[in-house]
């Protein structure tokens, strides 16, 4: 029997899965002075706390194709999840080492998905991946099937803070410093284009979590299977779901802290939320 397994970037903030065959290649997160690995060991409440107090430039670098290779171990079939290509060179890392991969053995074979998202809903993806498996689903099938479920998915966001965005001028640090003086949440959500789309800005945390859930429901969201992350924000997590319980019948809610590279860029206070759509 052919053995397939589910390789990721840790965009998807899952280092292990219970019933699939699993590896990830790790982002990592750079400054002037120091480098945080994202994997199962990195101290995130550290990453959090150095980042609130550095004012120097940062960045994330993404897998490169040894990375992802070693991930990609001895498997006979593969499946790559990446983080959008919107935002980051893995798509382009791990489509360079399918190329070798599949040339070293003709019975090789390896999908590579760009989500054109992050976080959860790139997990959603993932466990949805994990129950193909479990139900002995054809490789071939995976394929087709993960593609169309993809379209069918979601992410929304709230952000409390753009200093990360700021610090490395993908915002003005005028706007940035704005955003957090004055108690504003950014809500937006991942574009078709694969980029983070602002869409509003509230006052106060109350309303950008409605702001958040109303979203939700017009990019399609009517129940079904959601995942909440978060940055040092249980209590916003679990405001949001009881918003979500409140006004649909079927839904089922996961909660989980963000890992390295979604806390980076999300920073203290933030939820992202991915979630299926009708």
């Amino acid at each position: 029997m052919r053995k397939i397994k589910i390789v990721a970037d840790t965009s998807c903030d899952l280092f292990t899965l219970p019933h699939a065959n699993y590896a990830y290649a790790p982002m990592k997160v750079l400054t002037d002075e120091r480098e945080f690995v994202d994997d199962e060991f990195l101290d995130v409440e550290e990453l959090v706390d150095y980042m609130d107090k550095y004012k120097g430039k940062s960045k994330s670098s993404c897998p490169n194709m040894n990375d992802w290779l070693e991930a990609f171990g001895d498997a006979d079939d593969v499946i790559c999840v990446t983080i959008t290509s919107g935002l980051s060179g893995s798509y382009n890392a791990a489509r360079a080492a399918k190329e070798i991969y599949e040339s070293t053995d003709e019975n090789k074979r390896v999908f590579v998905i760009d989500t054109l998202s992050a976080g959860p809903e790139v997990t959603l993806v993932i466990e949805k991946l994990e129950e193909y498996i479990q139900n002995n689903m054809p490789y071939e099938d995976i394929c087709e099937n993960i593609t169309g479920y993809l379209k069918k998915t979601g992410l929304m966001f709230m952000l409390k803070s753009l200093k990360t965005f700021a610090n490395n001028g993908r915002v003005s640090p005028v706007v940035a410093k704005i955003v957090g003086l004055a108690g504003i949440c950014i809500v937006g959500r991942a574009s078709t284009e694969g980029t983070l789309e602002p869409l509003h800005k509230c006052r106060g945390e109350k309303r950008g979590l409605e702001t958040l859930a109303e979203g939700m429901e017009t990019e399609g969201f009517c129940g079904g299977k959601v995942s909440i992350g978060h940055c040092r924000n249980e209590t916003a997590a679990l405001r949001l779901k009881e918003l979500l319980l409140a006004k649909f019948e079927k839904v089922s809610v996961e909660i989980h802290k963000l890992r390295g590279l979604c806390s980076f860029y999300a920073e203290k206070g933030a939820v992202l939320v991915g979630f299926e759509k009708a």
